[in-house]
């Protein structure tokens, strides 16, 4: 087991309710988790690819231990881009959850680096976010791309706003 309290908060979640549906009851909750409150982002890889991932920019819930078993829950079995996880494949899965800053808005695409900063952008009601340094996204005009496809972006689609927020990443 991981010694990082997010990870194994993640994991202990994630065990649990694959093989029963619901979130264990007996969770070790590191009390740091309990004493802040932040957006979460919980990712699964199987194999080195993306095999679930789900989370909130802004805190919905009381503290980041609360942000994690949500979105751990919805990471292994809401991801509408993934069939939910199954008890067989737990030992192939990777886990990675991130803790958000407050997102800021930003004025000029210079105040972007997409290894050092995520990105939410919003056109009206519609908005994609793209978490910081993954693979493959070496440039800005990549990582807004991305995150306006998220969005439901068309191509010449205006983006009215840009926010950016850094991440503490914890990893296996």
């Amino acid at each position: 087991m991981s010694k990082d309290p997010y990870i194994e908060l993640a994991k202990q979640v994630i065990n649990g309710y694959t093989k029963t549906g619901k979130v264990p009851k007996d969770l070790e909750i590191n009390e740091e988790l309990l004493n802040e409150k932040a957006g979460t982002f919980v990712s699964l890889h199987k194999n080195g690819q993306l095999r679930g991932c789900i989370g909130t920019f802004l805190p919905t819930q009381d503290n980041v231990a609360e942000e994690i078993i949500q979105n751990a829950v919805s990471s292994c079995s809401k991801d509408p881009r993934f069939n939910p996880v199954k008890d067989y494949e737990l030992d192939d899965l990777d886990y990675s959850v991130d803790v958000l800053s407050e997102p800021e808005l930003i004025h000029s695409l210079d105040e972007l680096d997409p290894k050092k900063y995520g990105v939410i952008v919003s056109s009206g009601f519609k908005r994609g976010l793209l978490l910081p340094d993954l693979d493959g996204v070496d440039t800005v005009e990549d990582q807004i791309n991305i995150a306006a496809q998220k969005a439901g972006l068309g191509y010449g689609d205006t983006i009215n706003e840009i926010m950016r927020f850094e991440v503490e990443r914890h990893e296996e």
